[in-house]
């Protein structure tokens, strides 16, 4: 089969293929660093993993771009009643979101751009769009003009009748019943510039928008046209709209050729979880509760399919955390399995369907929860032949072979001190490189370790090692 997503543009499951054979460029909605992120948050950050996860099975080569908001009107507004300066205000939030990542075994992007260290940028794309006719300046603010980019709405199907030309908001968000024309850039106000948050621009000193923000640097990492573009069910209106007419009307070329959206987390109760209604969970507070990071992982991947609501649970993440177990079991059952049972070229075949099944489910618009339903009847059938001794050598080497099929999406099967272990061992690598002076071996390690989000510190007692920001 196939690699078919359904593509929020066109509203249909199309085939997958890439402007540049073999690689994808891909563009992904990250955080707001204005407080930590919530269990919601990190369902949408975990299917940008399972997606790109999945491009590399599917034998691409990926540039994925996830953006740091670090300035919009809640960090200011924090930033302000903490009287801090706003890249004061965040770091803590950036340095526990990249913890959340590790600790839930995401894999990095190739970048992560931070909003306010690309204003040139921003200010580049909307003097674009003044001159093109596409903005206006109102009272020192600039703002988009909506009528004049026929295609407005399309993506989240907007009822363009509905359209109130000259009318602006300026608010970063807002819901469909104000679709205005939208701010590109804030005058600078008094306080602005007491915590950090003004630049110059040729059109008056100010802020950018939220919106500019994603446009300008899609670009400036991908260019004018992405192969993917995902993000929150929530993040469709205004927020993607409105970088589909920024990029199109700067740029003159399609944005984004498909676009994915994954849906709400709900809590016990049944509510959206959001922050700024004032109730939600963070992965502490998870935690803190007893839950293992790894089965909550492997509940916000596979509790249900990403385009599917997913209710937050204590029996849930139990039976996220039984899952795992009985991925985790079998496993080490196979590795500890001595040769030379009963021969059984049965489990061989079907070990290869279930591949097969599995793999056709997660071509199919990622539906790893299907996928899944065929895995566990077969690891059932295989623990089932293990009791009777009827797993010999072949058998055993094809249920691994699929486990660890499995498990290049999901990473559950081994545990942190495994992890760990394995970093202890690339340690030990490095320095037998560096005894053997092999330095440029050493040097390879020690960037290795680096990309996988750990630094290493050389001391007279010996190497510490600790984790980092990956890059």
């Amino acid at each position: 089969m196939a690699l078919r997503f359904h593509n929020t543009l066109t509203g249909t499951k199309d085939v997958f293929e890439p402007l540049q054979p073999g690689h994808v460029s891909m563009y992904t909605c990250g955080p707001t660093v204005w407080n930590y992120a919530h269990i919601g948050n990190l369902r949408a950050f975990l299917f940008y993993d399972l997606l790109r996860r999945h491009l590399r099975v599917s034998g691409f080569s990926i540039t994925h771009v996830m953006n740091l908001t670090d300035i919009d009107d809640r960090i200011l507004d924090q930033a302000t009643h903490a009287g801090v300066t706003t890249s004061q205000y965040v770091e803590p939030y950036v340095d526990a979101f990249f913890d959340d990542m590790r600790t839930l075994r995401a894999e990095p992007a190739e970048h992560f751009p931070r909003a306010t260290e690309h204003i040139p940028e921003m200010v580049d794309m909307i003097s674009t769009l003044l001159e093109r006719g596409h903005a206006y300046i109102a009272d020192g603010d600039v703002y988009y003009r909506i009528d004049s980019f026929p295609r407005y709405g399309e993506l989240s199907r907007l009822d363009r009748s509905g359209l109130r030309a000259g009318a602006r908001v300026a608010q970063d968000k807002y819901e469909k019943e104000s679709v205005s024309d939208f701010a590109l850039w804030k005058r600078a106000q008094p306080n602005d510039e007491n915590i950090g948050a003004a630049w110059d621009a040729p059109f008056g000193r100010g802020r950018p928008g939220w919106h500019i923000e994603c446009s300008a640097m899609s670009k400036r990492y991908l260019g004018p046209t992405l192969d993917i573009h995902g993000g929150g069910v929530d993040l469709m209106f205004p927020h993607h709209e409105n970088e589909i007419a920024q990029s199109e009307a700067a740029n003159g070329r399609p944005f984004a050729r498909v676009w994915l959206h994954s849906e709400h987390l709900a809590e016990a109760g049944g509510e959206k979880m959001s922050k700024s209604a004032g109730g939600f969970m963070t992965l502490r507070d998870l935690t803190s509760a007893g839950h293992d990071p790894v089965a909550v992982r492997f509940f916000l991947i596979a509790g249900a399919h990403y385009r599917s609501k997913l209710r937050l649970t204590d029996e849930a993440l139990h039976s996220a955390a039984e899952q795992v177990r009985r991925l985790r079991d079998l496993s080490q059952r196979l590795q500890s399995t001595k040769a030379g049972g009963t021969a059984n070229q049965g489990l061989i075949e079907r070990a290869a369907q279930t591949r097969a099944l599995y793999r056709d489910a997660l071509d199919d618009d990622l539906n790893l929860p299907r996928g899944l339903g065929h895995v566990f009847d077969f690891v059932r059938e295989t623990n089932v032949e293990l009791d009777a001794g009827r797993v010999d050598a072949g058998a055993v080497a094809a249920v691994l072979n699929l486990l660890r099929d499995v498990d290049a999406h999901l990473d559950v099967l081994q545990d942190e001190a495994t992890v760990d272990g394995g970093i202890e061992q690339l340690i030990a690598e490095r320095e037998q490189a560096r005894g053997a002076r092999d330095f440029a071996r050493a040097d390879r390690i020690r960037d290795e370790l680096r990309e996988k989000g750990v630094a290493l510190e050389d001391s007279k007692e010996g190497v510490r090692w600790r984790r980092v920001t990956p890059g």
